[in-house]
């Protein structure tokens, strides 16, 4: 026989043998009880249990057999290391389930976009080859770093000696943004440090820097010096103010570049002060996000002109593009500027959270009248509100209404009602839950890492997907080794 029917027959047994100790029993007194004491003796019932437990075993171990055949079940989920991976509550083991389903109630696709696991390590990722300079700093910067390493590129960060600042009191194995990365180290105020980090630029394809305006400049690294070496460069510069204008040398930090493009003024709720959506909107949102397209758009350039350039990426100017779907209701008169008042800014009571009985948060975001009739249904509110729902002037009411009734349940009781729904209503995560949570699982959004938990590199690719993440180095790699490896020239 085949391992794979050697495997059914082995699932099917093990079952069965479960479900003789277990479930027969229960079965038998389940089909007397509904049907047996008028169409079924108790000994026919267990006959018939015991036919539709091996049915429903069968199905189960060839389904299992197929995926683990197919490889789809990674080994690590079997390894010690998973042990670690912080698991769904205790509904079943849900990986395991899930594929089983999948295998059992959906098609195979043609391209499957998953995070590849390390005995599948693929070594042509979409920035196989590419090669990138960053130097160290905080927030936007390295973050950028890291999804370039993400994507397959080569990026070497180069340290200063006894840096300090916010960066350094965070050790070095906790640093996720430097996964994929070396790290070297130079001293950029000496002759021979930046002759050593010439050699390192004269050889890349890119370079990312997030100091003020003028830093580069004055260490001798500037886009002058550094592009008249190697016309190919790609010079990436990340600040919040951006390289000119008023604010452009003083400091600053993600509170305030979002405060001076409206952003922040148009996040909180009615009456209330603008809410800093912790540092994603103008950090990793208007800057890192922006610092990448602009890399990766003139790395396409310079391929085919073969000439480099810089790329200024102000978070100011990156926030200031994210608001152009506002900025175009505001145009429409379909956005009032008073904080609080519209649709996305929990304006609209069917748009907005609310804690559930348990304290926890239920986040509701039923716009479409679809969506909104199945979260009345689902909360048992009455139909009259799906005539008047688009009326302000019931707002008040209605948000009282879904507050009364999420208030009843517990969130997770909340997320049980409308699982599978088109209510848009979900469970408000923290990071452990999210990384425990099923639909998270199995997209592998969140993985273990050595025990630290990472998030998963993004987005997915069929063909190329990126390598699987790595704990974030320790040690230094001399400059040395990588001039050795990088050659004479640009990777292009």
């Amino acid at each position: 026989m085949t391992p794979e029917v050697v495997f059914i027959v082995l699932v099917v047994a093990i079952a069965l043998a479960f479900d003789f100790i277990n479930g027969f029993h229960d079965s038998a007194n389940s089909i007397a009880t509904v049907v047996g004491t008028r169409v079924l003796t108790p000994g026919v019932a267990v006959v018939w249990a015991a036919f539709f437990s091996f049915v429903a075993a069968f199905t189960v171990g060839t389904a299992v057999a197929k995926t683990v055949s197919k490889g789809l079940i990674d080994r690590k989920m079997f390894s010690r290391d998973a042990r670690s991976i912080p698991r769904a509550p205790p509904l079943g083991w849900h990986p395991l389930r899930r594929v089983i389903l999948r295998e059992i109630f959906l098609p195979s696709p043609t391209a499957e976009c998953r995070v590849p696991s390390a005995e599948s390590r693929n070594e042509n990722p979409p920035l196989s080859g590419l090669r990138i300079v960053e130097f160290a700093g905080i927030g936007p910067a390295p973050l950028a770093g890291m999804l370039l390493a993400d994507l397959g590129a080569d990026v070497v960060v180069v340290e200063r000696p006894n840096a300090g600042g916010i960066g350094s009191m965070i050790p070095r194995r906790h640093l996720i943004t430097n996964r994929g990365k070396r790290l070297t180290i130079a001293d950029l105020k000496s002759a021979a440090g930046r002759d050593a980090v010439f050699g390192l630029v004269d050889r890349a394809d890119g370079l990312i820097e997030g100091f003020r305006p003028g830093t580069m400049e004055r260490l001798g690294l500037g886009p002058d010096q550094v592009l008249a070496r190697n016309p190919r460069l790609v010079f990436g510069r990340l600040t919040g103010w951006g390289q000119r204008g008023p604010l452009a040398a003083t400091a600053g930090h993600d509170i305030n570049y979002i405060a001076l493009t409206g952003g922040l003024d148009a996040i909180g709720r009615a009456g209330g002060p603008p809410l800093p959506p912790v540092n994603f909107l103008g950090d990793y949102a208007g800057g890192t996000m922006f610092a990448v397209t602009g890399v990766l758009a003139a790395l396409l350039e310079a391929r085919r002109s073969g000439r480099g350039q810089v790329v200024d990426a102000a978070m100011i100017d990156g926030v200031g593009a994210l608001l152009a779907p506002m900025m175009g209701m505001l145009s429409a008169g379909a956005w009032t500027p008073v904080r609080g008042q519209n649709l996305f800014d929990t304006g609209a009571p069917f748009y907005d959270v609310y804690p559930a009985a348990d304290g926890r948060f239920v986040a509701v975001g039923a716009l479409e009248d679809e969506f909104f009739a199945a979260l009345v249904e689902g909360l048992g509110l009455p139909a009259g509100v799906l005539v008047t729902r688009w009326d302000r002037a019931t707002w008040p009411e209605l948000r009282r209404q879904i507050a009364a009734a999420i208030g009843q349940k517990t969130r997770d009781a909340w997320t049980a009602v409308f699982a599978g729904s088109d209510a848009c209503v979900a469970p408000v995560l923290s990071i452990a839950e999210a990384a425990r949570d099923e639909h998270q699982l199995s997209r592998q959004g969140f993985v273990d890492v050595e025990g630290q938990l990472q998030p998963a590199p993004a987005p997915r690719f069929s063909r190329t997907p990126p390598r699987p993440p790595t704990a974030p180095p320790v040690d230094l790699t001399p400059i040395e080794v990588v001039l050795s490896e990088w050659g004479n020239s640009p990777s292009a």
